[in-house]
């Protein structure tokens, strides 16, 4: 078949773009080797967050005294009804998108899609066969996987990545999770509230070593407080699984210290997936796991383009979204702006909620910038207060001589909803002043947004 545009991958990246194309009136196909919404729809994004939902409703049975609510008898967990509810959520997910394909009429390749040639794509199907499919533009969006360290192997039964952790026959009553990154804050959370005994493991001295200091040391706290224990500046150096338990050692800053667990959680961050693809035959040039792109994510071969994981900028499911659209545009002759890597938000979907943009304040003030910071805690919040979330804070960063809005990091309830209106106002240049005249609308949670700009500026009314 001859096509416009083939794209190989159908995950957030992948088949966003299949879609764009389609519209923008290009015949277009989509290869895809296992389930249609890749590792966002499947294995990620999805279906971890109704593993957490399940952890949250929980929660609140245990918590139901705080808000005037008896509940008589205790609240027990069917881990296999809860993983079997992700698994649907997910399932329906990949269905929805299937439907996405249909109604845009983008053909769907079953099979490992290979560069083979200029504007050639070989797809090997599951029955060894292979076809060729002819396109001018071809899109690679093959994404990552979980990373491996040579001394943290995973057999996918004692020693797992993410895939497995969201899928286990049963639930363990220990757990030690490497790593501190969101995948491993949010299972560390997700299977702490549920009952397993966790400890996390990070190389670096704070958690969610990207987000800004402060959020650290609150989630930190905030998660020590929930029973999980947390070891930073450690590292694991070997595990021995010949037992019934894995032992675990870890180098800390005091010395060696051996941990038991049912299960090891390897949560170091993602590996792409580069090999097999053509990249070497077709003269792609990519370097240390990263295709090499420029800003519309063109490759150094002609017709050839790459988005999402296995191109710079941050392992995200909206990113690779945004650089498919990006992409595709380009390609049908659209003016499109490149992407503002530094207005890209970031979200940890634990409890509370990590949501951060921009610059931190560490960041901001190693770029030169002479800065105002503004905080507000949740405990001053009404509407947090009604809600029983008081934790946490929103804190934002503005230029001090001009007032542009240089980022914001909030931890407590539902922030990964509330950092979409500082993206937004960043987009749009706003300034600070401009956030303390918008009327936010009350009670909220939002509204911190405004307190903790007016408190920047010495106008802060609730404090």
């Amino acid at each position: 078949m001859n096509y416009d545009v083939i794209v190989i991958g159908s995950g957030p990246g992948g088949y966003v773009a299949a879609i764009r194309a389609s519209q923008l009136g290009l015949k277009t196909a989509v290869v895809e080797r296992e389930s249609l919404g890749g590792i966002c729809l499947n294995w990620g994004c999805i279906p971890t967050k109704a593993l957490l939902k399940s952890a949250q409703v929980f929660e609140y049975l245990n918590h139901a005294a705080d808000y005037g609510i008896k509940i008589e008898g205790q609240g027990v967990v069917d881990f296999e009804a809860v993983v079997k509810r992700s698994r649907g959520v997910a399932d329906g997910m990949s269905k929805g998108v299937q439907f996405l394909m249909k109604k845009n009429k983008i053909d769907v390749i079953n099979g490992f899609g290979k560069l083979k040639g200029k504007g050639v794509v070989e797809v090997k199907a599951n029955d060894g066969s292979t076809t060729d499919h002819q396109a001018k533009h071809i899109i690679l969006a093959t994404g990552g996987r979980s990373r491996e360290l040579p001394n943290l192997k995973q057999d996918g039964v004692k020693i797992i990545g993410y895939r497995q952790a969201m899928n286990l026959p049963k639930q363990p009553k220990s757990m030690v999770v490497v790593g501190s990154g969101a995948i491993g804050i949010e299972f560390a959370y997700f299977y702490n509230s549920i009952g397993t005994k966790v400890t996390v493991v990070e190389f670096l001295g704070d958690i969610v070593p990207l987000e800004d200091e402060e959020v650290s040391k609150q989630l930190n706290r905030s998660l020590k407080k929930q029973g999980i224990n947390i070891m930073t500046s450690s590292t694991v150096e070997s595990v021995d699984t010949s037992g019934d338990l894995c032992k675990v050692n870890v180098k800390t800053e005091k010395g060696m210290e051996v941990l038991e667990a049912e299960v090891v959680l390897s949560a170091i961050g993602i590996s792409t997936n580069l090999e097999g693809i053509g990249l070497e035959e077709t003269g792609v040039k990519f370097d240390k796991g990263k295709v090499l792109v420029d800003d519309y994510y063109r490759t150094n071969i002609e017709g050839i383009y790459a988005i999402g994981d296995i191109v710079k900028g941050q392992a995200l499911a909206h990113v690779a979204s945004a650089e498919g659209i990006t992409c595709v545009e380009k390609i049908a002759g659209l003016h499109v702006d490149p992407i503002n890597y530094n207005n890209i938000p970031g979200c940890t979907y634990c409890s509370p909620e990590v949501a951060s943009v921009g610059y931190t304040e560490k960041a901001a003030r190693e770029a030169g910038y002479e800065i105002k910071v503004g905080k507000f805690p949740f405990s001053a919040s009404g509407k947090a207060s009604a809600a029983g979330a008081k934790e946490g804070f929103v804190k934002v960063i503005f230029d001090a001589k001009y007032g542009e809005f240089l980022g914001a990091h909030m931890i407590g309830a539902n922030v990964t909803e509330m950092i979409a209106e500082v993206v937004t106002a960043r987009k749009l240049e706003t300034t600070g002043h401009d956030v303390i005249k918008t009327v936010h609308p009350h009670p909220t949670m939002s509204e911190a947004i405004m307190e903790a700009a007016a408190d920047a500026y010495g106008e802060v009314i609730h404090l």
